[in-house]
């Protein structure tokens, strides 16, 4: 069965603080910078189970569950907008989106290959 993601309040992130265990994560987010251009991995793509009303992350054999913000995050994921153009356009719509957080939310799924970078 699938997990249910966490309630968050309303404007805020969909992703936890980072954790202690840094290794590849920080290597990975470094890689990501303002500049990149983050799309979806070829063998997953956003959906939302209509039943439940929750966004998904779909892969094979695997899903993620993502709150409404998550998952704008991930339609902005085009490959043409960069992470900083993402942000921007975040703020537009939520209180208090920095882009060191859509960063790190996005580095997170750059490491487990479900998002793919383009840089110039």
């Amino acid at each position: 069965m699938y997990e249910r993601a966490p309630e968050v309040e309303s404007g805020a992130l969909p992703w936890p603080a980072p954790s202690n265990n840094q290794g590849i994560e920080t290597a990975m987010t470094t890689a990501l910078r303002s500049s990149s251009r983050p799309r979806l991995a070829s063998h997953v793509r956003l959906g939302m189970d209509r039943v439940r009303k929750q966004y998904m992350l779909l892969g094979p054999e695997s899903v993620m569950l993502l709150n409404p913000t998550g998952a704008s995050v991930l339609d902005l994921c085009d490959g043409r907008r960069t992470v900083g153009e993402i942000a921007e356009e975040l703020r537009r719509r939520y209180d208090r989106v920095a882009e060191d957080e859509v960063t790190s939310f996005l580095g997170r799924l750059v490491t487990k290959r479900w998002v793919e970078l383009d840089d110039d």
